[in-house]
């Protein structure tokens, strides 16, 4: 993706299901559960890089004991300032007595790193600011274990405001007004009310206090707790808590916008964010990962007892289209070869945008991200290449000689590695006067790789979402090369429509493809529509969210796709480019036969697997035409 974009957030959740001496004894190290989730969080290190945070929780231990730990980091370097401060106090150990570091039993009372759960976190901020309190995992705690509670996840709710209300109505006093405090403590209340109704059970029963602790620990229903706290959730949502007696969890949206896999054998379970991490970090198969699935909860009881249950109605399964063009390991190997699909179903479009013009077209890529969908693309290109050979053969008939067929054959798809980039802005530079010259130097080209006047120049990209980077940089520094006309060809549809789910698109000014539609209508005396959706956008502002209507498709309505493109190749072609300019975006049609699995394409049709998407879509048209420059969220 050339437009820089926040997005996601990694969790990853190591359960020891043997005594710290099983793996000292068998891989040498009571660190073994730690070593993997070390590994988890760097595999996943793409998906937060606003904040690192670690909670590790330790069974059994006696009464004035800490049992629960906690490493956060919200600087340039979160996940090793993190393991910095856990291997400090190692290494305070390894100074003065060495044969203690490989002792488990004085390990696990006396450093913080010695647990049977790990839970990690890796933050990319879409809501709130960048304080280090913000950073998860986030906990609840309280003098009861069971009543103590660790949440990390991968989210977004689209109703805070609603959420919010509720927890006011319960009678608490939220700290922050943000999705991450709202669901800690929507959890953490019927965690509380499971709790006290287990306890007045067991009073009833007789037994003391103190033997009702063990006995709600055993018995905590924690499918119940989850079903009661998500009832009012309306996002997207991977999130795995831990509760401080040792049950843990972790549980999906119902639509499965948010992904979860799981790793469970007899001595470990491992939950991340992507399929690829825990294959490389556990050594194993892909059919030995196993997706959570959409509406289901993974748990994992104290006792070791791991289930998979049904929390929320499973809804059409709407998981996220871009996980699969851009934000995943493309090592996953089903998000490879749909990359590589991706690229290859956009090639009759190449073709007609470069007229057939295989001899005088030189394909490339840019970023490094959209390398797998490159290599789909080549690959159709030769196939079509090697058709064209076939017919011109054959119509040779007779004449088809040694000489012809050299001839033929010697015509090639050309392929060049166009761009390299070579320097990463820093956000202070980001932030100077003089940013879009130091922009124009982000990448260096290949000189020589194309003919000055002749040969048209094929790029390659994952998206384009504001174009910003393509029109201030990009364009122009591939113009150096002089081509006769430049194809930048983007293996996502036109983005048209704000997320709300966790990625960090959520201004509708921002996204090229809606500034198109707005100024073709402007153009064609079409400016009414704009006024209409903004009328009808802002009746519906006060309905409840599952009342409201998308009715920004009425902006994109009047024009075809391909009328979008052309507009947006004309506000990304600035007076600096002496090239022709022309951007070809993929289709709709095209996306879900490369990913039929995952068809969450609201980025692109406006179509919102949940109520409150349309919420967000109605509040972001009306901040840009009041000219609020504000999330919608």
């Amino acid at each position: 993706m050339s437009d820089q974009i926040k997005h996601e957030c990694g969790i990853a959740l190591i359960r020891l299901l043997k005594p710290l001496e099983y793996y000292q004894s068998k891989y040498g190290s009571w660190m073994y559960g730690l070593q993997k989730l070390y590994l988890l969080m760097e595999k996943q290190h793409n998906r937060g890089q606003d904040g690192a945070g670690l909670a590790t929780l330790k069974f059994d231990l006696d009464p004035g004991k800490k049992y629960i730990h906690r490493f956060r980091s919200n600087g340039q370097a979160p996940i090793k300032e993190v393991f910095a401060e856990v291997n400090g106090h190692h290494e305070k150990v390894q100074d003065k007595s060495p044969d203690l570091l490989n002792d488990p039993l004085w390990a696990k009372e006396n450093l913080p790193s010695a647990s049977e759960v790990y839970l990690g976190h890796l933050r990319y901020g879409t809501f709130g600011g960048d304080d280090v309190e913000l950073v998860q995992p986030l906990m609840r705690e309280n003098n009861w274990k069971s009543r103590t509670l660790m949440l990390a996840g991968n989210f977004n709710m689209t109703n805070v405001d609603e959420l919010f209300k509720v927890l006011i109505e319960l009678g608490q006093h939220p700290k922050e007004y943000s999705d991450t405090v709202t669901v800690l403590e929507k959890v953490g209340h019927f965690l509380d009310e499971e709790n006290q109704m287990l306890f007045r059970q067991y009073k009833n029963d007789g037994f003391k206090n103190k033997e009702i602790s063990s006995l709600i620990a055993k018995d905590l229903d924690v499918k119940k707790i989850l079903r009661e706290a998500s009832k009012d959730w309306d996002g997207g949502y991977a999130i795995a808590g831990v509760i401080g007696h040792g049950d843990t969890f972790v549980t999906r949206d119902p639509n499965g916008i948010r992904p979860a896999f799981y790793y469970k054998d007899d001595e470990i379970v491992v939950v991340a964010s992507e399929r690829p991490v825990i294959q490389t970090v556990m050594n194993v198969d892909a059919d030995s990962v196993n997706e959570i699935k959409p509406g289901e909860a993974l748990i994992i009881k104290k006792d070791g007892k791991i289930t998979s249950e049904e929390i929320r109605i499973p809804q059409k399964r709407t998981s996220c289209s871009f996980e699969r063009i851009y934000f995943s390991r493309g090592s996953d190997k089903d998000i490879y070869q749909e990359r590589k699909q991706l690229g290859r179903l956009l090639v009759p479009q190449i073709m007609e945008a470069i007229d057939h013009d295989i001899e005088n077209t030189v394909f490339s890529f840019i970023p490094n991200t959209s390398e797998t969908a490159f290599y789909g693309m080549v690959d159709e290109l030769k196939t079509y290449l090697l058709e064209e050979q076939k017919k011109e053969m054959l119509a040779l008939g007779d004449k088809l000689d040694n000489k012809a067929i050299d001839q033929i054959m010697a015509r090639k798809i050309r392929v060049e590695k166009i761009a390299i980039k070579d320097i990463k802005l820093r956000t202070f530079i980001a932030q100077d006067k003089g940013r879009k010259d130091l922009v124009g130097h982000v990448y260096d080209i290949t000189y020589g790789t194309v003919r000055e006047g002749i040969d048209n120049l094929v790029v390659i990209d994952d998206s384009i979402v504001r174009g910003t980077t393509l029109r201030e940089s990009i364009l122009k520094i591939l113009d150096r090369l002089k081509p006769k006309k430049i194809i930048v060809v983007s293996s996502s549809p036109q983005i048209r429509y704000p997320d709300c789910y966790g990625i960090d698109m959520a201004k509708l000014g921002d996204f090229v493809a809606f500034r198109a539609a707005i100024d073709l209508l402007n153009e064609t005396g079409r400016e009414s529509i704009i006024n209409e959706v903004y009328k009808k956008s802002k009746a519906q502002e006060n309905l409840p969210k599952e009342e409201i209507v998308n009715y920004v498709k009425e902006i994109f309505k009047p024009f075809t796709p391909e009328e979008i493109s052309a507009k947006i190749s004309e506000l990304l072609q600035s007076k600096e480019v002496n090239a022709d300019v022309e951007i070809v975006f993929q289709t709709i049609e095209n996306l879900h036969a490369a990913c039929p699995n995952d068809t969450g394409d609201w980025y692109f049709t406006g179509k919102y697997p949940t109520p409150g998407g349309n919420k967000v879509v109605n509040k972001s048209f009306i901040n840009f035409i009041e000219g609020k420059n504000q999330r919608a969220y």
